[in-house]
């Protein structure tokens, strides 16, 4: 009776790697919800600003990126935990409480935090890509050159995101680019009502905002 016991402990004791992967996958999956519903507010929030198309190009992309992300656990026979992914969604929403400096209007700061916030899911996204890259030398259902091109827009999605967090750092601490409205953009900007770009709208092809050119935005 105690052999048979031990015996059942050991094999529960050993790790089951489909069972792992579904877990790793599904927290990318809910942290890829989560940022998806965060870049779209903030390529809102910052529309009338330098940072609005590269922003709505970069919404989109991410968004693209969690489709692939989806097709990667298909194609590797890992179901979608949606419990996970609701919860992904409201530690994003929770996340909008983090103290900005203002009570009722919108900070300088929220631009920096926003931003910062992006960058480490980027940085994630980068690190899962790299692992599924690494697993696909021996797993023949994951596309090779698929994820050579996920973790190199990875990489360029990350210098965007330096380059505008650097940007917003300087607006929101500089005292010579504080020159601000109520809501923590640019003064001179283009106004409330005027042509912004749509989020989700964006039409392939177009040319990207001044601060990717360069970096190959094309999916």
């Amino acid at each position: 009776m105690n052999t048979r016991h031990a015996a059942g402990r050991r094999r529960s004791a050993t790790p089951d790697p489909q069972r792992l992967l579904g877990i790793y996958l599904n927290d990318h999956l809910a942290g890829s919800s989560g940022g998806v519903a965060l870049i779209r507010r903030a390529a809102r929030n910052q529309r009338h600003t330098p940072a609005g198309p590269p922003l709505a190009h970069l919404a989109r992309q991410i968004a693209e990126d969690r489709d692939s992300l989806r097709s990667l656990m298909t194609a590797l026979d890992v179901p979608v935990k949606r419990r996970r992914i609701a919860l992904g969604r409201i530690a994003e929403t929770v996340g909008r409480a983090k103290p900005n400096g203002r009570l009722v209007s919108r900070s300088p700061l929220s631009d920096v935090l926003e931003l910062e916030a992006m960058r480490i899911g980027v940085e994630g996204k980068t690190s899962l890509w790299q692992s599924l890259r690494t697993d696909a030398e021996t797993d023949r259902r994951l596309p090779v050159t698929e994820l050579d091109r996920l973790l190199d827009r990875a990489h360029r999605q990350a210098d965007v995101l330096k380059d505008l967090t650097a940007d917003a750092a300087r607006r929101c601490f500089d005292p010579e680019h504080g020159n601000t409205d109520e809501r923590g953009h640019p003064v001179g900007g283009a106004a409330d009502g005027e042509a912004g770009g749509e989020v989700e709208g964006e039409a392939d092809g177009e040319a990207p905002h001044g601060l990717s050119a360069g970096k190959g935005w094309t999916s």
